[in-house]
């Protein structure tokens, strides 16, 4: 079994039961258990600035799928609960993003662990420091000296 991160994202269609309904679908994959899910956080979008705000959360979960089965099984529950993404980096029914996938780096056309952008994304970093503290990446560097980049967040607990 590997561990994994997956990052969860709404801002349309009541989020906070989007990302519920996700997880709800995350512990039903096969050959995957869920760990661990941080509080949800209200956040400010990362694109354009006219639209409602992000409710975000990371789980962290055990799997015997491949990357990019999971991947698939990711992109069945976005599509299930009607996944819409109306323009680049802008409002989304849900978004399930692998974060990491133990200590792999995978970079295809379909995938890149770890998630391209995560050490930059406060959304991302201040959840999964919540849930594992002692993460170390596969780079070798400490979340923890990464989560000092955002000790005073702007996001809130809802």
């Amino acid at each position: 079994m590997i561990t994994a991160y997956i990052a969860l994202g709404s801002n349309l269609n009541t989020p906070v039961e989007q990302l519920n309904s996700a997880l709800n679908g995350i512990e039903n994959l096969p050959k995957t258990q869920l760990l661990a899910v941080s509080s949800f956080y209200q956040s400010k979008p990362l694109g354009p600035q006219d639209q409602p705000d992000y409710v975000n959360a990371v789980a962290k979960i055990t799997t015997a799928l491949p990357p990019l089965s999971l991947l698939d099984e990711l992109q069945r529950i976005e599509n299930e609960q009607g996944r819409v993404r109306l323009r680049r980096w802008g409002e989304r029914t849900l978004d399930l993003d692998i974060l990491l996938y133990g200590n792999e780096i995978i970079q295809n056309e379909r995938l890149t662990v770890p998630h391209y952008d995560m050490h930059n994304r406060e959304f991302v970093v201040v959840p999964l420091v919540e849930i594992a503290p002692d993460l170390i990446f596969p780079d070798g560097k400490k979340l923890t000296e990464l989560a000092l980049n955002f000790i005073h967040h702007s996001m809130k607990i809802i």
